[in-house]
C-alpha cells in the first residue's frame, strides 16, 4: 500500500493523550500466528485445549473496523508498506517511536522482525518526516517508549525485547533534549512497557499496578499521577494496551469488559472493536499504531 503525503510540520508528539490527528498503521495481509513472544506462544501452546484458530479474513476485518474508528474520529491514517517477509510489521508501535524531535528508529530483537526498520525508514523518508535517532547500543523497541506527559518519558526493558543497554541509550538522548527520562524493568509477560502503563489523560494512567515495581508506582504517585487499575489477568491479555484519542475518547478492545465499563462510568466514550486475532497473536490496538501527530496537551 502506498503511503499518503503529510502536510508540512504534521509530525511529532509531546504527549500521548491529546487529540490524535495522524497515526501510522500497517496492513496485516501477510499476518499469521508465529512464535513471537510470550503472548503468542501462550496462544499456540494452549490451542489443543482452547480450540482457537487463526483466520486471516477475520483479522483483516477486525483491522478494517479499527481503521474505520480512527477515521470516524477525524484521525488521518497512514500505512507502512505490506511485505510478505516482514509479516508482522503492521504492529507499527515497535519498529519506530515518535518523539517531539522526529522519529526514533528502533533495533528489534525478534528474528522475524529485525528488518521491519526497512518499511519504517521508507515511510518517514517518503513523507519528509525527520528521523531523530537510530537505536544502536542494544535492542530497543517502540512499545517501551512511553511519553507519560510533556517533558517526562518512561522507558522500559524486559531483556527479551528491549534490553537495558538500548533503553539507557535512548534515555540519554531524551535527557540531552532537556526532557526527563526514567528507565524501569518490566516482566517479560507484558512484552513492552505499553502492556503495563498507557496514558489516558493528563496525570491519569491506565496501568497494571500489581505488576509494576513498587518504587515506580510510588514515584508516579508522588508526581501526582492517578491510576485506572487493571488486574493482572486482564493486563496479561493486553487490557492496558489501549489508545487515547483525546477529548475523553478511548480506543479500547472488546475483550477488556471490566476496564471499558469503568472508563464509561468515568465519562469516557469508549470504542471497543473485537481485536482477538491480534491480542491472541501478541498485540493490542496500542501495539498496532504509532502516533504521528497529536495536539499539544
Amino acid at each position: 500500500m502506498s503511503t499518503s503525503s503529510l502536510k508540512p510540520h504534521r509530525w511529532g508528539i509531546t504527549n500521548d493523550y491529546g487529540p490524535l490527528r495522524d497515526v501510522l498503521l500497517g496492513t496485516p495481509e501477510f499476518y499469521r500466528w508465529t512464535d513471537a513472544g510470550p503472548i503468542a506462544m501462550r496462544t499456540l501452546n494452549n490451542q489443543p485445549n482452547t480450540g482457537v484458530e487463526f483466520n486471516l479474513q477475520t483479522a483483516m476485518s477486525q483491522h478494517a473496523e479499527m481503521v474505520s474508528i480512527y477515521e470516524s474520529n477525524g484521525v488521518r491514517c497512514h500505512f507502512l508498506d505490506a511485505d510478505e517477509v516482514l509479516h508482522r510489521n503492521f504492529f507499527a508501535r515497535d519498529s519506530s517511536a515518535m518523539t517531539p524531535w522526529g522519529a526514533l528508529l528502533c533495533h528489534m530483537q525478534l528474528k522475524s522482525r529485525r528488518a521491519d526498520y526497512v518499511t519504517a525508514i521508507r515511510f518517514y523518508q517518503d513523507n519528509d518526516i525527520p528521523i531523530w535517532r537510530y537505536a544502536t547500543a542494544g535492542h530497543f523497541e517502540g512499545g517501551d517508549f512511553n511519553i507519560l506527559e510533556p517533558g517526562f518519558v518512561l522507558i522500559g526493558y524486559s531483556g527479551e525485547r528491549s534490553e537495558r543497554e538500548g533503553s539507557e541509550q535512548v534515555a540519554g538522548w531524551v535527557r540531552d533534549e532537556g526532557w526527563e527520562a526514567l528507565v524501569a524493568p518490566i516482566s517479560r509477560d507484558f512484552v513492552h512497557m505499553d502492556g503495563l502503563v498507557v496514558p489516558l489523560a493528563p496525570k491519569l494512567l491506565v496501568a497494571c499496578v500489581e505488576a509494576m515495581e513498587d518504587w515506580l508506582v510510588a514515584l508516579l504517585r508522588r508526581r501526582g499521577f492517578e491510576f485506572v487499575e487493571v488486574g493482572y489477568a486482564e493486563a496479561r491479555n493486553l487490557g492496558v494496551n489501549l489508545v487515547a484519542l483525546g477529548n475523553d475518547r478511548v480506543l479500547s478492545m472488546h475483550g477488556s469488559t471490566n476496564l471499558n465499563g469503568r472508563l464509561q462510568a468515568m465519562g469516557f466514550e469508549v470504542f471497543a472493536p473485537d481485536m482477538s486475532m491480534f491480542t491472541l497473536g501478541g498485540g493490542g490496538v496500542h501495539c498496532l499504531c504509532q502516533a504521528l501527530c497529536r495536539d499539544e496537551a
